[in-house]
């Protein structure tokens, strides 16, 4: 009898959307027929937790113990009656499902208030042009938060929203702390956990579980759902695999790992799952698995004796997202940061466009490991087919492509896809800032529903962006980023501070450019990250050629990633952390910009060696080439009425074209010689963004010559041209 399988995210992830590895999981196994479920327990445990039922237990839990509270933790559990009584409707609200709450949330009189309610001072920033909406669901994000704090205080130290016990996963060389923390008693939460998981199980009665593991903040409550199915549920087969065994558990030597599991599978999880599955339904040795760990007589063996390649991205069939609550998800307002604020407002569906990275050389990241170094794209017309299919299965339209970074001919075949099909796709994804994101491809991927992008500044300078191989500069970055706002697509850069051999200078120095890019409103979010150095990463693996020494951690027999180096030739990086992060926040404002970089600092820092218009030098650069090899020509607006009418110029009656175009703002025309004009007329229709095969740029050329018009170089320095481009008419 075939096995039934049971897919789970443990706790926790986000609370907006679903992690989406169970449901790429479930797509593959749709292929082969095999009947499968899934579950996020994190968003289960959330809503069991903070409810009136979940907060009247907690509530009398703290009546019952004699623990200390801070001052905070007493003032929430004073007002445990109104927590208990607004808790039901504050969720709904969250949910989309009770919007006229909104209007008492935003008079502040409705919430009881703790200590999260001091970080409101910017609130005039954040949602001055903001609705009373948006405000609320802030409101009621810190209102949750409060709650929180008093959870991690009271009841659980290893509580977080997006995170469980994350401290317990991060970088633990060591299983002790680990097996030390499942085998505590109960709290409320793991208590929790385990009775929404005995429901899940309950309702499916599976005979595999596989527990995906993205983050270090999964790991622990992953190994106690392992942990519960081996006490009560023995027969049941568990598996573990995702982002953090991937990348963490390479080394595995631990037997005492498979006291809560059976087997962990490595890297994209489709072809080990397969070959586990044959093994469990007896028809494949243990040694013939391909990349899956198991305990064997007391030792950790790895089997990956399997022939069968991995399985490619176009067999692995479309994200199945049914069995989880779309609708019960919680969009909240965590930050005010536009770009983290997209993590966490709003139901997005995760899809994968290529697998692996296209350029796959940056020196500070992952690029010996399988989920960067196998690039193996999809087509746009596959990739369509899973959006549609998607659409009709979720009911939403929003999209986040989670590459690791989004191939810029590939978006651009994707874009037109999109707006062939006359599909409706509110879509956001990472990318490198290369130079083929011309102006005219921002263009269109706009049209066909991008609203924001993310990629990687990091440290902003020159040199160290070529110690980093990250295949661009300063100028070229900031020229892409103009190109996306002017679009109106958001841009959110991702930076890095502390790598290898970085100077006080350069970090100063790097701290002006982000200064100009926001001053020029090319970038309108960002993050600085701490460099970390990791053990699949070129900088991890060969230290020596970077100028800096490893210190540790020596390699244990648990997990492995993280480690501890010394940077002689650097600056003491840790020192600028506080004021690198503050002036960035206060760049996102739009206010002191005007600073000196010392005001930032509280101790000497140097002055900036960067002129101070590098940045707009940069983007006032030559524009795009209209002639690039392999270009094709489209228009993305509406055929042209054409009327001929006469004009006096000087002593001379001439006949003179009018193309009116419709869009969906306002009537618009040009003018043009008649035989121009009805040249363009007959080309239009060639260029509709609607053919399935575009017109080259080059035969559009040709058939401008073949019409007796001349040469295409020289009309394109014309108004009647310029008009055309604006309205519409991209060269991609």
């Amino acid at each position: 009898m075939q096995q039934k399988t049971l897919f789970i995210t443990p706790p926790f992830t986000q609370l907006n959307t679903p992690y989406p590895a169970t449901a790429y999981l479930k797509g593959f196994l749709n292929t082969l027929g095999r009947e499968s479920y899934q579950a996020d327990l994190g968003i289960d445990l959330i809503l069991e937790l903070f409810s009136a039922k979940g907060l009247t237990k907690l509530f009398s839990q703290l009546e019952d113990s004699d623990a200390e509270l801070t001052e905070n933790s007493f003032r929430i559990y004073s007002l445990r009656d109104e927590y208990i009584s607004t808790i039901d409707p504050v969720i709904r609200f969250l949910k989309n499902k009770n919007p006229t709450l909104a209007h008492s949330i935003c008079d502040r009189s409705y919430l009881p208030e703790a200590s999260r309610f001091q970080q409101l001072e910017d609130m005039d920033w954040a949602f001055g042009t903001m609705g009373i909406h948006d405000k609320a669901r802030h409101l009621a994000t810190l209102y949750l938060e409060d709650l929180g704090d008093l959870i991690q205080e009271a009841i659980d130290p290893h509580f977080g929203f997006s995170r469980y016990a994350e401290r317990l996963g991060r970088s633990a060389t060591s299983f002790d702390e680990m097996e030390q923390a499942l085998e505590m008693p109960d709290t409320l939460l793991s208590q929790t956990l385990k009775e929404v998981f005995e429901r899940k199980l309950q309702q499916y009665q599976p005979n595999i579980v596989c527990i995906s593991v993205p983050f270090p903040g999964n790991l622990y409550g992953g190994f106690k759902c392992g942990q519960y199915l081996k006490k009560h549920y023995p027969a049941i087969k568990v598996v573990m695999g995702g982002g953090f065994p991937n990348t963490e558990l390479r080394s595995l030597k631990e037997p005492r790992v498979f006291n809560y599991i059976d087997f962990i599978c490595l890297d994209d999880g489709e072809a080990p799952l397969l070959s586990l599955l044959d093994h469990l339904d007896g028809n494949r040795e243990a040694g013939q698995m391909k990349r899956v760990y198991s305990r064997v007589n007391g030792e950790v063996i790895y089997h990956t004796g399997a022939r069968e390649r991995d399985i490619a991205q176009r067999d692995t069939g479309t994200p199945d997202y049914s069995d989880l609550p779309l609708n019960d998800y919680l969009s909240v307002i965590e930050i005010v940061n536009p770009m983290h604020r997209l993590w966490s407002d709003g139901r997005w569906n995760k899809l994968t466009l290529a697998h692996g990275c296209y350029w796959g050389k940056c020196t500070f990241c992952d690029i010996s490991l399988d989920y960067i170094r196998r690039y193996e794209p999809m087509t746009a017309g596959l990739l369509c087919d899973r959006i549609e299919e998607i659409i009709a299965q979720t009911n939403q339209n929003g999209f986040h492509f989670v590459d690791e970074a989004a191939p810029p001919a590939l978006l651009r075949d994707l874009a037109l896809e999109i707006i062939r099909r006359k599909l409706t796709v509110v879509w956001w994804t990472n990318i490198r800032f290369e130079k083929n994101f011309t102006h005219d491809l921002c263009l269109l991927l706009k049209a066909s529903g991008c609203i924001a992008i993310s990629g990687g500044l990091e440290v902003a300078s020159d040199r160290l962006l070529e110690k980093m191989k990250k295949g661009v500069t300063v100028a070229q970055v900031a020229r892409v980023a103009d190109a996306f706002t002017q679009a109106g697509i958001m841009v959110h850069a991702y930076l890095m501070y502390g790598f290898p051999t970085q100077t006080a200078q350069e970090t100063i120095d790097s701290l002006e450019m982000v200064r100009q890019l926001f001053q020029a409103g090319i970038v309108q979010s960002g993050f600085w990250h701490r460099f970390a150095m990791t053990a699949h990463s070129p900088v991890g693996l060969h230290p020596e050629e970077f100028d800096v020494m490893r210190l540790g951690p020596d390699t244990g027999r648990f997990a492995n990633n993280d480690l501890e180096h010394d940077d002689p030739l650097g600056a003491e990086h840790e020192r600028f952390s506080e004021g690198l992060r503050k002036s960035l926040f206060n760049y996102m404002h739009g206010v002191c910009l005007d600073f000196p970089h010392s005001r930032w600092f509280d101790f000497k820092v140097p002055v900036t060696s960067i002129p101070p218009n590098y940045i707009e030098k940069s983007i006032s650069g030559l524009p795009d080439s209209i002639s690039r090899p392999n270009a094709i020509a489209v228009w993305l607006g509406s055929l042209p009425e054409m009327a001929v009418f006469e004009e006096k110029r000087g002593k001379s009656i001439v006949e003179v074209a009018e193309l009116v175009f419709f869009n969906k703002k306002k009537e618009w025309a040009i003018e043009a010689d008649v035989a121009i004009g009805e040249w363009l007329v007959a080309i239009f229709p060639k260029l509709l963004v609607s053919n399935p095969e575009p017109l080259s740029f080059d035969k559009l050329m040709q058939e401008f010559e073949l019409a007796g018009l001349g040469s295409l170089e020289i009309f394109a320095q014309t108004k009647t041209w310029k008009d055309l481009r604006a309205g519409g008419l991209l060269i991609l």
